[in-house]
Protein backbone atom coordinates (compact mmCIF):
# COMPACT_ATOMS: atom_id res chain seq x y z
CA UNK A 1 0.00 0.00 0.00
CA UNK A 2 1.35 3.38 -0.96
CA UNK A 3 2.05 6.16 1.71
CA UNK A 4 3.09 9.51 2.75
CA UNK A 5 5.77 10.16 5.20
CA UNK A 6 8.68 12.40 5.98
CA UNK A 7 11.48 11.10 8.47
CA UNK A 8 12.91 14.56 8.88
CA UNK A 9 11.86 17.67 9.46
CA UNK A 10 11.97 20.58 6.76
CA UNK A 11 10.80 22.40 3.06
CA UNK A 12 7.70 19.81 2.38
CA UNK A 13 8.26 19.08 -0.90
CA UNK A 14 11.93 17.94 0.31
CA UNK A 15 11.13 15.63 3.52
CA UNK A 16 7.95 14.48 1.94
CA UNK A 17 8.35 10.61 0.60
CA UNK A 18 5.83 8.26 -0.76
CA UNK A 19 6.88 4.77 0.45
CA UNK A 20 5.08 1.32 0.52
CA UNK A 21 4.09 -0.02 3.77
CA UNK A 22 1.81 -3.03 4.88
CA UNK A 23 -2.09 -3.03 4.44
CA UNK A 24 -3.93 -2.30 7.23
CA UNK A 25 -5.64 -5.51 7.41
CA UNK A 26 -9.49 -6.44 8.02
CA UNK A 27 -10.88 -4.65 10.54
CA UNK A 28 -11.57 -5.89 14.24
CA UNK A 29 -14.61 -5.45 16.33
CA UNK A 30 -15.86 -2.16 16.24
CA UNK A 31 -13.40 -0.65 13.15
CA UNK A 32 -13.34 0.22 9.87
CA UNK A 33 -11.48 0.38 7.04
CA UNK A 34 -11.99 3.43 4.03
CA UNK A 35 -10.75 3.97 0.85
CA UNK A 36 -9.32 7.45 0.46
CA UNK A 37 -10.64 9.36 -2.24
CA UNK A 38 -9.20 12.81 -1.51
CA UNK A 39 -7.53 14.97 1.16
CA UNK A 40 -6.30 18.21 0.57
CA UNK A 41 -3.00 19.86 1.29
CA UNK A 42 -3.88 22.33 4.78
CA UNK A 43 -1.27 25.04 6.23
CA UNK A 44 -1.54 23.03 9.03
CA UNK A 45 -0.06 20.05 7.26
CA UNK A 46 2.94 22.05 5.60
CA UNK A 47 3.83 23.57 9.38
CA UNK A 48 3.87 19.80 10.39
CA UNK A 49 6.23 18.59 7.63
CA UNK A 50 8.43 21.72 8.86
CA UNK A 51 8.33 21.25 12.23
CA UNK A 52 6.49 24.40 13.37
CA UNK A 53 3.59 22.70 14.40
CA UNK A 54 2.17 22.59 17.72
CA UNK A 55 3.11 19.11 18.17
CA UNK A 56 6.27 17.32 16.42
CA UNK A 57 5.28 13.56 15.84
CA UNK A 58 7.84 10.94 16.08
CA UNK A 59 9.88 10.41 13.08
CA UNK A 60 9.50 8.80 10.39
CA UNK A 61 5.65 9.69 10.44
CA UNK A 62 2.77 10.02 8.60
CA UNK A 63 1.33 13.10 7.23
CA UNK A 64 -2.35 14.41 6.03
CA UNK A 65 -5.23 16.26 8.39
CA UNK A 66 -7.92 15.14 6.91
CA UNK A 67 -10.01 13.59 3.65
CA UNK A 68 -12.97 11.48 2.92
CA UNK A 69 -13.34 8.26 1.84
CA UNK A 70 -15.38 5.20 1.11
CA UNK A 71 -16.59 2.10 3.39
CA UNK A 72 -14.33 -1.08 2.27
CA UNK A 73 -15.20 -3.12 4.84
CA UNK A 74 -16.43 -3.35 8.45
CA UNK A 75 -16.00 -5.17 12.04
CA UNK A 76 -18.32 -6.94 13.99
CA UNK A 77 -20.57 -4.38 16.16
CA UNK A 78 -20.93 -1.88 13.60
CA UNK A 79 -23.98 -1.36 11.87
CA UNK A 80 -24.35 2.72 12.19
CA UNK A 81 -22.71 2.53 8.61
CA UNK A 82 -22.71 0.56 5.87
CA UNK A 83 -20.09 -0.70 2.93
CA UNK A 84 -19.60 1.91 0.22
CA UNK A 85 -20.87 4.76 2.57
CA UNK A 86 -18.62 8.08 2.03
CA UNK A 87 -17.19 9.21 5.30
CA UNK A 88 -14.85 11.61 7.08
CA UNK A 89 -11.39 10.10 7.92
CA UNK A 90 -11.15 8.79 11.31
CA UNK A 91 -7.97 10.20 12.06
CA UNK A 92 -5.28 11.56 11.00
CA UNK A 93 -2.52 9.86 8.36
CA UNK A 94 -4.49 10.66 5.27
CA UNK A 95 -2.20 10.72 2.52
CA UNK A 96 -2.22 7.07 1.72
CA UNK A 97 -4.72 4.56 -0.32
CA UNK A 98 -6.02 3.05 2.96
CA UNK A 99 -6.84 3.39 6.23
CA UNK A 100 -8.43 1.53 9.86
CA UNK A 101 -10.01 2.93 12.74
CA UNK A 102 -12.78 3.12 14.87
CA UNK A 103 -16.19 3.88 13.56
CA UNK A 104 -17.32 5.09 16.71
CA UNK A 105 -18.02 8.70 15.60
CA UNK A 106 -18.15 8.26 11.34
CA UNK A 107 -21.09 8.67 9.93
CA UNK A 108 -22.44 8.82 6.10
CA UNK A 109 -22.00 11.74 4.37
CA UNK A 110 -24.10 12.91 1.33
CA UNK A 111 -24.24 10.58 -1.76
CA UNK A 112 -25.06 13.91 -3.63
CA UNK A 113 -22.77 16.56 -2.59
CA UNK A 114 -19.01 17.18 -4.29
CA UNK A 115 -16.82 14.70 -2.48
CA UNK A 116 -13.53 17.28 -2.73
CA UNK A 117 -15.87 19.71 -0.82
CA UNK A 118 -16.62 17.44 1.62
CA UNK A 119 -13.12 15.94 2.11
CA UNK A 120 -12.08 19.75 3.00
CA UNK A 121 -15.11 19.79 6.01
CA UNK A 122 -13.10 18.36 8.88
CA UNK A 123 -10.75 21.63 9.82
CA UNK A 124 -11.35 24.94 7.67
CA UNK A 125 -15.36 24.59 8.16
CA UNK A 126 -15.32 23.89 12.09
CA UNK A 127 -12.23 26.09 12.67
CA UNK A 128 -14.14 29.50 11.73
CA UNK A 129 -17.45 28.41 12.41
CA UNK A 130 -15.94 27.94 16.34
CA UNK A 131 -14.11 31.42 16.69
CA UNK A 132 -16.76 32.91 15.20
CA UNK A 133 -19.39 31.55 18.24
CA UNK A 134 -16.70 30.98 21.13
CA UNK A 135 -15.03 34.00 21.47
CA UNK A 136 -17.54 37.28 21.27
CA UNK A 137 -21.41 37.45 21.29
CA UNK A 138 -21.99 38.55 18.12
CA UNK A 139 -25.61 39.97 16.96
CA UNK A 140 -27.57 39.78 13.60
CA UNK A 141 -25.54 42.74 11.53
CA UNK A 142 -22.26 42.46 13.56
CA UNK A 143 -18.91 43.31 11.99
CA UNK A 144 -16.26 41.03 11.96
CA UNK A 145 -12.56 41.30 10.30
CA UNK A 146 -10.31 38.65 8.96
CA UNK A 147 -7.37 38.61 7.32
CA UNK A 148 -6.08 36.03 4.93
CA UNK A 149 -9.59 36.36 3.42
CA UNK A 150 -8.98 34.16 0.36
CA UNK A 151 -7.78 30.83 2.93
CA UNK A 152 -10.20 27.86 3.12
CA UNK A 153 -10.59 29.32 6.72
CA UNK A 154 -11.57 32.51 5.33
CA UNK A 155 -14.09 31.75 2.67
CA UNK A 156 -15.84 28.94 5.17
CA UNK A 157 -16.11 32.29 7.61
CA UNK A 158 -17.68 34.16 4.73
CA UNK A 159 -19.93 31.99 4.36
CA UNK A 160 -20.61 30.79 7.87
CA UNK A 161 -20.70 34.85 8.90
CA UNK A 162 -23.49 35.58 6.38
CA UNK A 163 -25.47 32.41 7.21
CA UNK A 164 -25.42 33.29 11.25
CA UNK A 165 -26.49 37.20 9.66
CA UNK A 166 -22.72 38.55 10.82
CA UNK A 167 -20.94 41.15 8.28
CA UNK A 168 -17.32 40.61 7.36
CA UNK A 169 -14.42 42.98 6.08
CA UNK A 170 -12.11 40.86 4.60
CA UNK A 171 -8.13 41.80 4.19
CA UNK A 172 -6.24 40.41 1.42
CA UNK A 173 -2.86 41.32 -0.09
CA UNK A 174 -3.50 41.38 -3.69
CA UNK A 175 -6.61 42.92 -5.79
CA UNK A 176 -7.25 40.22 -8.04
CA UNK A 177 -9.12 38.82 -5.34
CA UNK A 178 -10.97 41.43 -4.22
CA UNK A 179 -13.60 40.64 -6.86
CA UNK A 180 -14.00 36.87 -6.20
CA UNK A 181 -14.16 37.25 -2.39
CA UNK A 182 -17.10 40.13 -3.24
CA UNK A 183 -18.95 37.30 -5.70
CA UNK A 184 -18.61 35.01 -2.78
CA UNK A 185 -20.51 36.99 0.06
CA UNK A 186 -18.45 39.35 1.85
CA UNK A 187 -19.60 42.49 2.19
CA UNK A 188 -16.51 44.10 2.57
CA UNK A 189 -12.90 43.76 0.74
CA UNK A 190 -9.52 45.96 1.58
CA UNK A 191 -5.86 45.41 1.01
CA UNK A 192 -3.61 45.38 3.47
CA UNK A 193 -1.71 48.37 4.27
CA UNK A 194 -0.35 51.12 6.68
CA UNK A 195 -3.65 53.00 6.63
CA UNK A 196 -5.89 49.76 7.19
CA UNK A 197 -8.02 51.21 9.88
CA UNK A 198 -9.24 54.04 8.17
CA UNK A 199 -10.40 51.99 5.32
CA UNK A 200 -11.72 49.78 7.22
CA UNK A 201 -13.88 52.57 9.31
CA UNK A 202 -14.91 53.38 5.66
CA UNK A 203 -15.86 49.99 4.50
CA UNK A 204 -17.70 49.75 7.40
CA UNK A 205 -19.75 52.93 7.63
CA UNK A 206 -17.68 52.95 11.08
CA UNK A 207 -19.46 50.62 12.38
CA UNK A 208 -17.93 48.86 15.39
CA UNK A 209 -15.56 45.69 14.77
CA UNK A 210 -15.15 43.81 17.71
CA UNK A 211 -13.57 40.34 16.37
CA UNK A 212 -10.76 40.22 14.18
CA UNK A 213 -9.98 36.55 12.85
CA UNK A 214 -5.97 36.34 12.22
CA UNK A 215 -4.16 33.71 10.44
CA UNK A 216 -0.99 35.49 9.74
CA UNK A 217 0.65 36.67 13.06
CA UNK A 218 3.52 39.15 13.18
CA UNK A 219 2.78 42.80 12.20
CA UNK A 220 -0.98 40.94 10.23
CA UNK A 221 -1.79 40.84 14.48
CA UNK A 222 -1.33 44.50 15.00
CA UNK A 223 -2.94 45.57 12.01
CA UNK A 224 -6.31 43.84 12.85
CA UNK A 225 -6.43 45.08 16.75
CA UNK A 226 -5.91 48.51 15.38
CA UNK A 227 -9.24 47.68 13.95
CA UNK A 228 -10.70 46.37 16.58
CA UNK A 229 -13.26 48.49 19.10
CA UNK A 230 -12.82 49.02 22.24
CA UNK A 231 -13.17 45.91 24.22
CA UNK A 232 -13.12 43.65 21.07
CA UNK A 233 -10.60 40.58 20.85
CA UNK A 234 -8.21 39.27 18.18
CA UNK A 235 -8.07 35.29 17.47
CA UNK A 236 -5.03 33.95 15.71
CA UNK A 237 -5.30 30.60 14.73
CA UNK A 238 -2.07 30.55 12.41
CA UNK A 239 1.40 31.00 11.83
CA UNK A 240 2.00 32.08 8.16
CA UNK A 241 4.52 34.83 8.39
CA UNK A 242 6.38 32.66 10.90
CA UNK A 243 6.45 35.51 13.78
CA UNK A 244 5.04 36.23 17.08
CA UNK A 245 1.85 37.71 17.16
CA UNK A 246 1.77 41.86 17.45
CA UNK A 247 -0.30 43.86 19.37
CA UNK A 248 0.58 47.33 20.80
CA UNK A 249 0.32 47.85 24.97
CA UNK A 250 -2.07 51.07 24.67
CA UNK A 251 -4.80 48.38 23.04
CA UNK A 252 -4.42 46.04 25.66
CA UNK A 253 -4.02 48.66 28.39
CA UNK A 254 -6.43 51.44 27.41
CA UNK A 255 -8.80 49.77 24.73
CA UNK A 256 -8.59 46.46 26.35
CA UNK A 257 -8.45 44.70 23.34
CA UNK A 258 -7.64 41.19 24.02
CA UNK A 259 -5.79 38.79 21.86
CA UNK A 260 -6.35 34.38 22.33
CA UNK A 261 -5.34 32.19 20.13
CA UNK A 262 -7.94 29.11 18.35
CA UNK A 263 -6.56 25.38 17.64
CA UNK A 264 -8.75 23.02 16.51
CA UNK A 265 -7.49 19.97 18.35
CA UNK A 266 -8.17 21.30 21.99
CA UNK A 267 -11.87 22.22 20.91
CA UNK A 268 -11.83 17.99 20.12
CA UNK A 269 -10.30 17.20 23.69
CA UNK A 270 -13.26 18.95 25.62
CA UNK A 271 -16.03 18.62 23.05
CA UNK A 272 -18.83 16.35 24.14
CA UNK A 273 -19.36 13.72 20.99
CA UNK A 274 -23.15 15.62 20.93
CA UNK A 275 -21.68 19.22 20.19
CA UNK A 276 -19.16 17.64 17.66
CA UNK A 277 -21.96 15.58 15.74
CA UNK A 278 -24.11 19.38 16.41
CA UNK A 279 -21.47 20.91 14.78
CA UNK A 280 -20.71 18.91 11.62
CA UNK A 281 -24.20 18.01 11.15
CA UNK A 282 -24.77 22.10 10.68
CA UNK A 283 -21.82 22.65 8.64
CA UNK A 284 -21.96 19.42 6.42
CA UNK A 285 -25.67 20.89 5.52
CA UNK A 286 -24.31 24.00 4.15
CA UNK A 287 -21.37 22.58 2.22
CA UNK A 288 -24.74 20.19 0.91
CA UNK A 289 -26.18 23.17 0.40
CA UNK A 290 -23.88 25.26 -1.51
CA UNK A 291 -23.24 27.42 1.08
CA UNK A 292 -19.76 26.45 1.83
CA UNK A 293 -17.89 25.88 -1.42
CA UNK A 294 -13.95 26.28 -1.59
CA UNK A 295 -12.21 26.64 -4.67
CA UNK A 296 -10.17 23.93 -6.38
CA UNK A 297 -6.99 24.76 -7.29
CA UNK A 298 -6.09 21.04 -8.32
CA UNK A 299 -5.68 17.63 -7.35
CA UNK A 300 -2.67 15.06 -7.41
CA UNK A 301 -2.45 11.68 -6.99
CA UNK A 302 0.11 10.30 -4.24
CA UNK A 303 2.96 9.82 -6.57
CA UNK A 304 3.26 13.58 -7.52
CA UNK A 305 3.09 14.10 -3.50
CA UNK A 306 6.61 16.82 -4.16
CA UNK A 307 4.71 18.57 -7.15
CA UNK A 308 1.49 18.64 -5.01
CA UNK A 309 3.26 20.22 -2.01
CA UNK A 310 5.43 22.94 -4.02
CA UNK A 311 1.98 23.56 -5.55
CA UNK A 312 0.17 24.11 -2.05
CA UNK A 313 3.14 26.14 -0.90
CA UNK A 314 2.35 28.90 -3.29
CA UNK A 315 0.61 31.93 -2.01
CA UNK A 316 -1.21 33.29 -5.51
CA UNK A 317 -2.39 29.31 -6.24
CA UNK A 318 -6.37 30.41 -6.82
CA UNK A 319 -7.32 27.51 -4.66
CA UNK A 320 -6.93 24.19 -2.74
CA UNK A 321 -4.63 21.69 -3.88
CA UNK A 322 -6.45 18.01 -2.90
CA UNK A 323 -4.41 14.25 -3.37
CA UNK A 324 -6.56 11.66 -4.71
CA UNK A 325 -4.88 8.26 -3.94
CA UNK A 326 -7.47 6.51 -4.93
CA UNK A 327 -8.03 8.71 -8.50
Amino acid sequence: MKAVQFSAFGPPHAVAELVDVADVGAPGAGEAVIDIEASPINPADLLLLEGRYGVRPKLPAPAGSEGIGRVRALGGGVDHIKLGDRVLLPRGGAWRERIKGPARGLFALPADVDHLQLAMARVNPPTAYLMLRDFVTLGAGDWVIQNAANSGVGQALIAIARALGYRTVNVVRRAELIAPLQAAGADAVVLAGEDLPARVAAATGHGAVRLGIDAIGGEASLQLSNCIAEGGTVVNYGLLSGRPCMIAADQLVFRDVGLKGFWLARWFQTATPAEIQEVYGRLIAMIAAGRIKVPVAATYPLGEIKAALRHAAQEARGGKVLLTPNN
